[in-house]
């Protein structure tokens, strides 16, 4: 099952009778399931089943929800407003006699405030279940389409993350091959310290091993290549997983950092220093990629 994320958006709309309406679904990492949900007055009816659609498609993220209602254009009926009119009608009798031969428009009366009324359509029980019916079935589009954008970039950060652990391992393998974890090398290395600091040469071979023996044994890692190997197949593991993995390989990255780290502290070579930092850097990498798995 590929890796999903959470960052993704989704938008469909539809329209029913007078009404046209838009849903919008954003979502971005979180470390739950974090759903919100903005509707419009009147329609928190539909908060419920709006909710339940959300948490049964996705396991992880901060998920936005936003509808938008709208009337269409010639939905409102138009009434004269019998008091208003006949108040008008006795001020223009009064304007006349004052004015008499001042005009008097209909447009200019009908712009009056108050002359029209404009008015919803009232609509039936059954007419407003449908309704909502079809502005819940929108959300569903609108879901799919997040759900797609969400797998698409999942996609890719599987991609990412196959990649990084492809490097880790061949880092792995450097640091393992490395001679210079070799009690010879570090005889070696060790007897050129000394002799540079006092001076001395030919000094007891014996001891020398010994001491290179007791170092050597300080300083090898053979436990935490071990280890680095072992999660990186359970980092692939997790990659070929059927649910959601993302809190996993968010704890697994930290012991691949606690691993890196003990390496670097322990390194007695440069070439082996510069591996374990360039370890580093790739698994803080994976860490920031892996915030966004869901």
């Amino acid at each position: 099952m590929p890796l999903k994320s959470m960052t993704g958006f989704g938008r469909a709309e539809g329209t029913r009778g007078a009404t046209s309406w838009t849903w919008e679904a954003r979502s971005v990492n979180g470390r739950g399931l974090d759903v919100r949900l903005r509707l419009p007055p009147g329609l928190d009816a539909l908060e419920p089943k709006a909710r339940d659609a959300v948490q049964t498609k996705f396991a992880r993220g901060s998920v936005n929800i936003t509808l938008s209602l709208q009337r269409l254009d010639g939905a409102a009926e138009i009434r004269l407003n019998p008091g208003a009119v006949a108040a008008v009608s006795q001020a223009v009798a009064q304007f006349k006699k004052m004015l008499p031969d001042a005009i008097v428009s209909i447009d200019g009366l009908l712009s009056l405030r108050g002359v029209l009324d404009y008015a919803e359509p009232v609509e039936t029980e059954a007419e407003t279940e449908l309704r909502n019916a079809a502005i819940l079935a929108s959300l569903d589009a609108a879901l799919k389409e997040l759900i797609a954008a969400r797998d698409a970039e999942g996609r890719r950060l599987e991609t990412v993350l196959r990649d990084s652990l492809a490097e880790v391992e061949r880092l792995t393998a450097e640091v393992a091959a490395s001679p210079a974890r070799a009690p010879v090398a570090i005889q070696a290395r060790l007897t050129e310290q000394i002799e540079r600091l006092t001076g001395q040469a030919g000094l007891d071979p014996a001891r020398l091993h010994q001491e290179a023996m007791l170092i050597a044994t300080r300083i090898d890692v053979e436990e935490e290549l071990k280890r680095l190997a072992s999660h990186s197949a359970a980092a692939r593991e997790l990659l070929a997983a059927k649910e959601p993995v993302g809190r996993k390989f968010d704890f697994l990255t930290q012991e691949f950092n606690r691993e890196a780290n003990t390496l670097c502290s322990k390194a007695n070579d440069p070439g082996i220093t510069r591996a374990g930092l360039a370890l580093k850097a790739v698994i803080d990498q994976m860490r920031e990629q892996v915030q966004n798995i869901e």
